[in-house]
């Protein structure tokens, strides 16, 4: 096996085009969170960002997006942001885990949503966890009448709802593919809100994401979109989705909705509808990411299983990170898998965000950078 390091902005059009073709030649990495233009979208606002190109018999036959930090410490490309990881290869292809880190330079490599199928890292998983899924090559057009047998009340409430919208404000409409920039900076300004409300990290307060998810909204290629969907009820957008897709595989990544439609339920009301028409789109598969959730619990039709871990060498910087990265990621699925813990963590975020945001009028618009361009 052959290992080359390549600048990912600098990466041949010709390499590009085989790393797209391994993956329409695997199922498993259809999803666009493992594709060159992700890739390459993280490389413009990240330093350190690589592709490892391995080769057999000078044939490229798999492509391993990664970046590089100081001291030889390495993390899957888009670690935070990214809900799916991969080495991208060539069915039948396999690899010496420590011999491609040395390859790349790297003592160790973090990772948190990867694919089960890399069976060349499992020795170095920590840890599994589900990863909702929305099989449509399953159900096709059939998925909502699936939903109402599965889950009837859920079901039924929702179709309620998005009635009694349609009748409080006119014609409710769904746009899959939405192109007004507008409504981008909208849902960044309501996720930023949401975030503050709710006592977490405001990722729309980095520039840096703001740009990235800028720049990813503006790619249209046969083999990745950055899709921005959004839910009108009249003239008003009162639910946003904005995450990539590949030909087949729609990845879900930032939602919001406007607060004043709660009542509503309008995220749940455009997920159900953003399913269907992706469907008629060619989506065979919408990937809702790691995670639990009530909306996910109803949507789903399956779960696929995604490693966190890390891959080490004998380096002493690499147990050193290992040892201060580890326990860090062990309380925190900790809290997630148990509701009698994730509850009040939950509250005690909320109640912080309420003292954050209380008796600052404006907040929002200071901080939810609407113009200034993980959910």
């Amino acid at each position: 096996m052959d290992i080359t390091i390549h600048d990912l902005e600098e990466l041949s059009p010709s390499l590009r085009r085989t790393w797209q073709e391994v993956m329409d030649d695997s199922p498993e990495y259809a999803n666009p969170f493992l594709s060159p233009q992700f890739a390459v979208a993280i490389a413009r606002h990240r330093r350190g960002a690589r592709v490892a190109v391995l080769r057999e018999n000078g044939d490229p036959v798999g492509f391993f997006p990664h970046q590089r930090g100081a001291f030889g410490v390495g993390r899957a490309i888009g670690l935070g942001l990214s809900d799916c990881q991969a080495l991208v290869h060539r069915p039948g292809v396999g690899w010496d885990a420590r011999e491609l880190l040395r390859a790349c330079g790297l003592s160790v490599f973090e990772f948190d949503h990867l694919v089960e199928e890399q069976k060349s890292f499992a020795r170095y998983v920590t840890g599994t966890f589900a990863s909702p899924v929305i099989d449509l090559e399953e159900h096709g057009s059939g998925y909502v009448d699936w939903l109402r047998e599965r889950s009837p009340r859920h079901t039924k409430t929702t179709l309620a709802k998005e009635r009694r919208l349609r009748r409080d404000t006119g014609e409710v409409r769904l746009v899959l593919d939405e192109r007004d920039p507008r409504i981008l900076r909208t849902l960044m300004r309501w996720k930023s809100a949401q975030y503050r409300r709710t006592g977490r990290m405001d990722r729309f307060a980095r520039p840096w994401i703001v740009d990235l998810v800028n720049d990813l909204s503006e790619v249209r290629d046969e083999h990745f979109t950055g899709l921005l969907t959004a839910l009108y009820a009249g003239d008003r957008p009162v639910a946003v989705h904005f995450g990539p897709r590949s030909r087949t595989v729609l990845a879900g990544w930032f939602t919001a909705y406007d607060p004043e439609f709660r009542r509503y339920s309008p995220g749940l009301i455009m997920h159900l509808r953003m399913v269907e028409a992706a469907g008629r789109d060619g989506v065979t598969l919408v990937d809702m990411g790691r995670g639990g959730g009530e909306y996910k619990d109803w949507l789903k039709t399956r779960e696929l299983r995604v490693g966190e871990g890390f891959v080490t060498r004998p380096r002493p910087v690499a147990a050193a990170y290992r040892l201060w990265r580890r326990p860090v990621r062990g309380l925190r699925n900790t809290v997630l898998a148990h509701p009698v813990l994730r509850k009040p963590a939950d509250r005690l975020l909320k109640t912080a965000g309420a003292v954050r945001t209380s008796g600052l009028p404006g907040a929002a618009e200071r901080h939810g950078r609407p113009s200034g361009g993980s959910g």
